[in-house]
């Protein structure tokens, strides 16, 4: 049984599902509609403070969907991405939701949120940053050069 894909509807119910995290958070939605990375310290302290080893399935399904809601509309509202369909036969439906955007090489990728979101909480601690930083190169849309007053490992102290 084949169902087809609802794309508005899936895009409008992720738009809810991040502006409700927001909400409940303390970042009121139109302060998170203003500027999506205002968001960021709320679920980074959310994931600091939780007791994630004494997360049941439920839990991890819930921070995991929150998480992916935020990560695709970031790079949405933040880079003009969009929600597209990918074909995917491993997938029970046989297609997946997908974030889809031009980088700035030209280039249209896609990234899978949800797998975005996994790849950072494989690797405890949770970083927010990490994981929105790692949808944009996934993507294409950073720069994979770092200003010269950032260094990879740091900065350079003078003690």
């Amino acid at each position: 049984m084949n169902v087809e894909p609802d794309l508005h509807s899936w895009a409008v119910g992720e738009r809810r599902n991040v502006l409700d995290l927001a909400d409940v958070l303390g970042v009121s939605p139109e302060v998170y509609l203003a500027e999506p990375a205002s968001l960021v310290p709320a679920p980074q302290d959310y994931v600091s403070r939780a007791p994630l080893e004494e997360f049941e399935q439920a839990d991890w399904i819930t921070l995991h969907a929150d998480l992916m809601s935020y990560v695709a509309d970031y790079a949405i509202r933040k880079h003009g991405a969009r929600w597209n369909v990918a074909d995917d036969p491993t997938a029970p439906r046989g297609y997946r939701y997908v974030v889809e955007a031009i980088g700035r090489d030209g280039q249209t990728r896609q990234l899978g949120p949800l797998r975005a979101v996994a790849r950072e909480i494989v690797d405890l601690p949770i970083e927010i940053t990490r994981m929105l930083a790692g949808a944009e190169l996934t993507l294409g849309l950073a720069s994979g050069v770092l200003p010269a007053t950032h260094s990879p490992t740091g900065p350079t102290t003078t003690r």
